[in-house]
């Protein structure tokens, strides 16, 4: 009794211990949010970009004028994305404005038709809505993307500066080259699946958002670069992104017609867009390049999205399969790899077409 009660015990105080350093590292993963955000995507942008450089090593340009090029590309490319950003959200904030009062009238009308209850439902409803404070709160989020993209540049250089040193570095921390070998396979491992996810992801949003623009020209409403890039950015969230790129785009084309029938074409055209695409193409491509449980992707936005808020959201995935393939290696750990996977079969590749 006493050897089963000291195991016992053993047990108990690892359980104890184990939710105590869950909480701290929980803890640190909050109140460090922006810090640990900005470090995450340097590393993608590291990530995507060392196929680059590789490709020109293989061609004989010099590893230090190929990482110069990447850094000038990459510091054009966060300015441009960051001040864009800015300026199409401080479009909408102004151009909102205008289109509240005209958003009120319509709603009003469409309420009537379905008696006074729910007119008055939906005038409470209404002015419960903080527009303002959400309009502003935006414009405060965007403007921290310049700081964000200066942070993230800076990551990526130090990156750089230390990239022909970190094989040497595993390998002196683990002291054994077939350990260390492991390690950077296990790394470039995640790389490759992070790389092919974010390149067909991309792919995936810009042919959404390009028929989205469409929509919008041909139908001759306003915004339809800022609709666009909205819908751009939010197909990087599983599931949830598309959704609330659909009703925010309906949303803004009642502001602006005040049509019940324009708003009706163009909601009923976005809808398709978004249901074929991702509903067809979306699983057919990603489904073979993660290769990941749609129950744990689940899991993972809403964890990230409690901890690191939109940012969490869009970064949900990428942590993911990092998790996977690391536990993985880790005999211990390997249920929890297999319960993320999508067949059981974490260590498993994508076909050999999709790879880069």
């Amino acid at each position: 009794m006493d050897g089963r009660d000291s195991h016992l015990s053993e047990r108990l105080q690892t359980g104890f211990l184990g939710v105590i350093a869950f909480g701290l590292i929980l803890f640190l993963l909050v109140q460090a949010r922006f810090i640990l955000i900005c470090l995450v995507f340097a590393i993608i942008i590291f990530s995507l970009t060392s196929d680059a450089i590789s490709a020109f090593a293989r061609l004989k340009v010099p590893n230090w004028l190929a990482t110069t090029l990447a850094l000038i590309a990459i510091a054009i490319g966060l300015l441009w994305a960051a001040t864009a950003v800015v300026a199409q959200v401080n479009e909408v904030v102004s151009t909102s404005i205008t289109y509240a009062d005209r958003a009120q009238a319509a709603l009003a009308r469409l309420s009537q038709r379905w008696g006074p209850n729910v007119q008055e439902a939906i005038g409470t409803f209404m002015g419960s809505i903080d527009v303002a404070g959400w309009l502003r709160s935006a414009a405060a989020q965007a403007s921290n993307l310049i700081s964000a993209s200066v942070l993230i540049l800076t990551f990526v250089g130090f990156m750089f500066s230390e990239r022909i040193w970190f094989p040497v570095k595993i390998e002196r921390l683990t002291g054994d080259p077939a350990q260390a070998r492991q390690v950077l396979e296990t790394v470039h491992k995640i790389m490759r699946r992070v790389n092919r996810y974010l390149v067909v992801k991309a792919a995936i949003s810009a042919v959404t958002a390009a028929l989205i623009w469409a929509i919008f020209r041909v139908q001759g409403l306003d915004l339809a670069g800022a609709v666009a890039m909205l819908t751009f950015i939010l197909n990087f969230i599983p599931t949830l992104g598309s959704i609330a790129a659909t009703v925010i785009t309906i949303a803004m084309v009642l502001a602006q017609t005040g049509d019940p029938a324009v708003t009706l074409t163009v909601g009923g055209l976005t809808v398709a867009v978004q249901f074929i695409i991702g509903n067809v193409f979306d699983p057919m491509l990603l489904g073979q390049t993660l290769r990941l449980s749609s129950f744990g992707i689940v899991l993972s936005l809403a964890f990230w999205g409690v901890v690191w808020g939109i940012a969490g959201t869009f970064l949900a995935v990428p942590i993911m399969v990092a998790i996977m393939i690391v536990c993985a290696q880790i005999p211990w750990l390997r249920p929890v790899a297999i319960m993320l996977s999508q067949e059981g079969l974490p260590e498993q590749e994508p076909p050999s077409g999709l790879r880069r």
